[in-house]
């Protein structure tokens, strides 16, 4: 067996892109452009997906997102709020789900799904809370993601239709 040494021409991710000149604008202070990149950009903490058709194609794409979600290095919980009817225990495990890092709940009494979804966000026991509203008003985004702030927590919320 014989092996050959083949030189590395591979380039590097960003040597095309560094060696073109960076554009500049005489508007406006080199200063005042560079400020977005050195300060911390704010984290995500509300991210929506939508999933349109059958429900039985929906819960095949939302398996593996949620399985992801539950098998991570988070010690934290994975919080379904007012999940639909057909995201059950068995489709739970059927779909690889840790089981044991998953909380399922419902609203009880006068507290609604928002609520709940709120109150959760904001205790930090969880690490992700995934919600099923349909709309979602932008009064409600931003108290979700207020909570979630306060939490150290990401909201996800799932529209289906």
């Amino acid at each position: 067996m014989q092996f050959h040494s083949v030189p590395n021409t591979q380039l590097h991710l960003f040597e095309a892109f560094l060696a073109q000149p960076m554009p500049v604008s005489m508007d406006v202070p080199l200063a005042a452009t560079l400020q977005p990149a050195l300060q911390e950009p704010a984290p995500d903490v509300f991210s929506e997906v939508s999933l349109r058709g059958a429900a039985g194609n929906c819960l095949s794409l939302l398996a593996p997102m949620l399985r992801e979600l539950s098998l991570g290095p988070n010690a934290r919980w994975l919080t379904l709020v007012a999940p639909p009817p057909s995201l059950t225990q068995n489709w739970l495990r059927e779909a690889g789900l840790n089981r044991e890092r998953i909380l399922l709940l419902q609203p009880s009494g006068n507290q609604n799904a928002l609520q709940l979804a709120r109150e959760v966000l904001r205790l930090g026991r969880s690490h992700t809370v995934v919600s099923w509203f349909n709309p979602l008003s932008p009064a409600a985004r931003q108290q979700l993601m207020a909570a979630a702030r306060i939490g150290d927590a990401q909201s996800l919320n799932i529209r289906l239709g």
